[in-house]
């Protein structure tokens, strides 16, 4: 390839590399017209100068050297490029790259030289060499062969120098230079693992451009990212594309593809691409059926894994450790620890090598299921069997150990760890402290910081965040507050964790002063609230009632630019609901539509409950039925305001028996704040074998009765003169240790009194005055009135000389008292 020189060299230089000014060092070094790029020269700058500058070898070396590149030139100018190679390949380790590309006298086979030099440096993953030799020939406004510049691109790309590499074949391109198809691959593939997919489309587009023919490797590279991104509609096209360009996709295109179509849950899409496969004689292998497998096991289709397993084995390939991973991981997703275990020993038998990776997995599973003591023993047989113990392994089961609540077996895990000789890390007493603060034993928290830096392990950021949280949790905001400070002192930077488990806690407690004072502080020293920070102070104001606060906390979040979300809505939606300001909430419906975000069950409870509350039918259902015309599925907290406004009226007992229906229907199982709120609406309409019927039903399904239950049932007996049976009631509400309370009396006195029953009544008022509750005016009216009309002057007298004493002076019998006492 003919050398191009470079003319005018500044004019065309990309603005990626800024110019720089020549130091006194690199004098000797005309840079006149040469910008600098900053991934090249930014200290070997100062070092390739200096090394010039102070380089002092002694004549015998220097005269060595320029021996061995006199012969070089004369090896060069004989095209005896292998015996020149294999020469220059001893100078590199032993010489500077300056010494090498300098002391070469200019000369035609200096380009040779040059080209020689950049590859193998290249080759020899000698990459700080390779750059600064590419700056040099960039210095003289040369350009290296296109295949020394693709050895050079290679060896970037290999050792992960992806930003250089995109920037070095963008500063090409941009000198006018014709690279090929290897060197866009290369920057492409760069793009990819850079996740600048948008790059990486647009160099496809340039080689087309180019008209250089796309291959399978470069087609194969792009659509593997566009797949992990999800976006396998576009990696469908390129795939697609290959076939009109007669590009045959082999086996790994398809897999990308496959694995595309499984990441996503089309299994259908990715079960005829298979058929394809294998219909274009493109050779299956075990990927392909990992790939599947792997897809089905994510959305717990167990069966049908077993039937490509089958199908695998039909193929000649045997299941390797990553298929058993997937099987394990599938079978946990479904809970299926039987399956896991008879997988596991099945495993065993067939002496398949488990690496530590299928062995998390399965660990992990059992763990997940509260079989950590299973997990363990297996851990011990697989290492007895010659697996390598890891710190992941044994925090897995040290993790099932204390989401189990069984410290002493952690405590032991931690011991087997070290005599393994696996070092705990700073995970390691993380999970140990996170479950001492979930159970708010900050003690032993504590300790257990003591001993991990005694180990020495340091605690991270999460540790302190953990130990922030915990304090919070106890309300202990001194020592929350004395752990970010201790935080800082060990050099570690607090992160929007650690202020919003701070911002949450003070919350919590109603501090939302002292939760506004830590926002500030924190957009102060550089940490970005997030979304959850401010809906935790929108929450906090929302709870308290102060409206006003939670819309200044949203335009302030607004403000500064935090994408407001649905939770933001619904928290403001349902303040307003409390608060009863159903106008304001409705208007904000109106704003939420018209940002474009689509209401979902929460928002429709929310408005549900405000119209209950009004006792507004009419908008109750209405609601209703448009949430369930939307396709969205009511949930229990949908139909206790629908109960609870249907209550006022016998009329609207259609509606009640409605929605029982339709809970059915939609297999909504009823709780028990449903249970009571349909009980006592039948038992306040007289609804007898309704309210017991569904008291039977509430039994039978495990829950159990509370007051509320018994009261109504107690109330609905008494409508119907069943006494006997609401003593009964009373007798079996006792015997399960639940005591009736003030309303459960009013209900007796009162439903005795209705039924003329002033004695009963007054037997019930006597058991409600020794438990030290007192009836209700109105009640205590009634019985007086009741008692007097029957004769019982004396009992009349009693009740209210004792009203008097508590200091009710309602009772409207105290001017019949002379009247009484003349009796």
């Amino acid at each position: 390839m003919t050398e191009p020189t470079i003319i005018v060299y500044d004019s065309i230089m990309p603005k990626l590399f800024p110019i720089r000014r020549p130091s006194k060092l690199v004098s000797a070094i005309s840079i006149k017209s040469f910008s600098s790029s900053p991934f090249l020269y930014q200290e070997q700058q100062i070092t390739t100068a200096t090394t010039k500058t102070n380089e002092n070898p002694t004549n015998s070396s220097s005269q060595n050297l320029e021996e061995q590149l006199r012969k070089l030139r004369i090896l060069l100018q004989q095209h005896r490029t292998e015996t020149a190679k294999s020469i220059l390949g001893t100078l590199i380790h032993k010489n500077s790259v300056s010494q090498l590309y300098t002391l070469f006298s200019p000369s035609p086979t200096k380009p040779i030289f040059s080209n020689l030099l950049l590859s193998l440096y290249s080759e020899s993953k000698l990459i700080n060499e390779a750059k600064e030799l590419y700056f040099m020939i960039r210095e003289d406004k040369k350009f290296p062969s296109l295949s020394a510049f693709n050895v050079f691109l290679e060896s970037l790309n290999s050792l992960r120098h992806y930003k250089v590499t995109l920037e070095v074949f963008d500063d090409v391109v941009s000198w006018g230079i014709r690279v090929d198809r290897f060197s866009y691959g290369k920057a492409i593939q760069s793009a990819v693992k850079l996740g600048d997919l948008g790059k990486a489309l647009e160099l496809l587009n340039c080689m087309r451009k180019d008209k250089l023919s796309l291959n399978e490797f470069v087609y194969n590279v792009v659509m593997g990212g566009l797949c992990k991104e999800r976006r396998v509609g576009e990696a469908r096209k390129l795939f697609d594309e290959m076939l009109e360009r007669r590009v045959s996709p082999s086996k790994v295109t398809y897999n990308i593809l496959m694995d595309g179509y499984c990441k996503t849950g089309k299994l259908e899409e990715a079960f005829k691409l298979r058929e394809k496969m294998k219909n274009d004689n493109v050779e299956l292998n075990i990927v392909t059926f990992n790939t599947l497998l792997s897809g089905l096991c994510k959305l717990g289709k167990m069966e049908e894994a077993d039937c490509v397993v089958e199908e695998m084995k039909g193929y000649g390939f045997v299941p390797d450790g990553f298929t058993y991973s997937i099987l394990f991981d599938g079978h946990s997703r479904r809970d299926d620890v039987s399956s896991s275990l008879a997988l596991y020993e099945e495993a065993v038998k067939k002496g398949v090598h488990m690496n530590e990776y299928t062995c998390s997995v399965l660990l992990n599973g059992l763990c997940k299921k509260g079989k950590t003591n299973k997990a363990a023993e297996i851990l011990t047989k697989l290492m007895e069997n010659g697996l390598s113990p890891t710190e992941v392994l044994f925090n897995t089961i040290l993790s099932g150990y204390c989401k189990e609540g069984n410290m002493e077996k952690a405590y032991s895990t931690i011991d087997e760890m070290e005599i393994s000789g696996v070092k705990p890390s700073c995970i390691t007493f993380n999970t140990l402290i996170t479950k001492f603060c979930e159970l708010g034993m900050m003690d032993e928290a504590k300790e257990w910081l003591r001993k991990m830096l005694e180990k020495p392990v340091s605690p991270n950021v999460h540790t302190y965040n953990i130990l922030i949280d915990g304090y919070g949790r106890k309300r202990e905001f001194t020592r929350c507050f004395e752990i970010l400070e201790e935080m800082e002192d060990n050099g570690l930077k607090p992160n929007v964790i650690t202020y919003g488990s701070l911002i949450n806690s003070l919350c919590k407690d109603g501090r939302l002063l002292e939760a506004d004072v830590v926002l500030n502080d924190m957009i102060s020293r550089g940490v970005k609230p997030n979304a959850q920070v401010y809906n935790m102070l929108i929450d906090g104001h929302c709870k308290r009632g102060t409206m006003s606060n939670a819309f200044v906390c949203f335009e302030k979040m607004v403000e500064s630019d935090i994408e407001t979300t649905l939770v933001t809505y619904n928290t403001l939606l349902n303040g307003l609901c409390k608060k009863g300001m159903i106008k304001e909430a409705e208007d904000l419906v109106v704003h939420i539509l018209l940002k474009g975000l689509n209401p979902d069950v929460i928002m429709y409870n929310s408005l549900l409950s405000a119209y209950s509350d009004a006792g507004d039918t009419g908008k109750c259902f209405q609601m209703y039925e448009k949430m369930k015309t939307s396709g969205i599925k009511p949930t229990m907290n949908t139909i206790h305001p629908l109960i609870r406004v249907c209550k006022k009226e016998k009329s609207e007992l259609v509606l009640i028996d409605k929605i029982v229906q339709e809970m059915a229907d939609m297999d909504l199982s009823p709780d028990r704040v449903v249970y009571n709120e349909l009980i006592h609406c039948y038992a306040l309409h007289g609804e007898v074998q309704k309210a017991v019927a569904m008291h039977i039903e509430m039994v039978e399904r495990g829950i159990p009765s509370d007051k509320k239950t018994y009261n109504s049932l107690v109330m609905v007996h008494l409508k119907e003169g069943e006494c006997e049976e609401a003593k009964n009631i009373i007798d079996q509400m006792k015997a399960n240790n639940i005591v009736p309370n003030d309303e459960t009396y009013n209900i007796l006195i009162e439903g005795h009194c209705k039924l003329k029953d002033f004695l009963g009544a007054y037997m019930w008022y006597r058991e409600m005055l020794d438990n030290g509750l007192l009836p209700v005016a109105n009640i205590c009216n009634e019985l007086v009135s009741g008692l007097r009309e029957e004769g019982r002057l004396q009992e009349a007298q009693i009740i209210c000389s004792e009203m008097s004493s508590k200091g009710i002076e309602e009772c409207n019998t105290n001017e019949d008292l002379s009247a009484v006492g003349r009796a």
